[in-house]
C-alpha cells in the first residue's frame, strides 16, 4: 500500500458518528473515516456478536479491548485479546468474527 496526498491529521473516534450493523447475533457500530483509498474504522462489538457474513476483505485489523474470536471458513479459529493482531489479503481466506464478551477493534482496509 502507498499512501499518498494525505495531509497530517488526527481523529478523535468519539466524535466520529457511528453506525449500526446487525449480526446473526449482537451488533457491531462503525466508526469509519475514509482517506482515499484506505478506509479505517474503530469497531465495538456487543457481546454475544457473530457476523452475519463471511467476510473476503482483506484488513489489517488490532484489539483494543475485549476478547475477539475470528474463524475461518476452513474451520480454523484464532482467539485475539488486547495487542493482538491479524492481517489478511483481499480474497485470500474468508473469515468472520464472533465475541462471547464483545470487543473493540481498529481496522484499516
Amino acid at each position: 500500500m502507498e499512501i499518498t496526498d494525505l495531509p497530517f491529521g488526527v481523529t478523535n473516534w468519539a466524535e466520529v458518528a457511528g453506525e449500526n450493523h446487525a449480526g446473526t447475533t449482537g451488533s457491531a457500530t462503525w466508526r469509519t473515516r475514509q482517506f482515499g483509498p484506505v478506509r479505517v474504522r474503530m469497531v465495538q462489538y456487543s457481546p454475544g456478536y457473530l457476523a452475519d457474513h463471511w467476510c473476503q476483505k482483506g484488513h489489517f485489523l488490532l484489539v483494543v479491548n475485549g476478547e475477539l474470536t475470528t474463524e475461518l471458513e476452513d474451520g480454523r479459529q484464532f482467539i485475539l485479546t488486547p495487542g493482538m493482531s491479524y492481517q489478511v489479503a483481499d480474497g485470500a481466506e474468508a473469515h468472520r468474527s464472533s465475541t462471547a464478551v464483545g470487543a473493540t477493534i481498529f481496522v484499516v482496509d
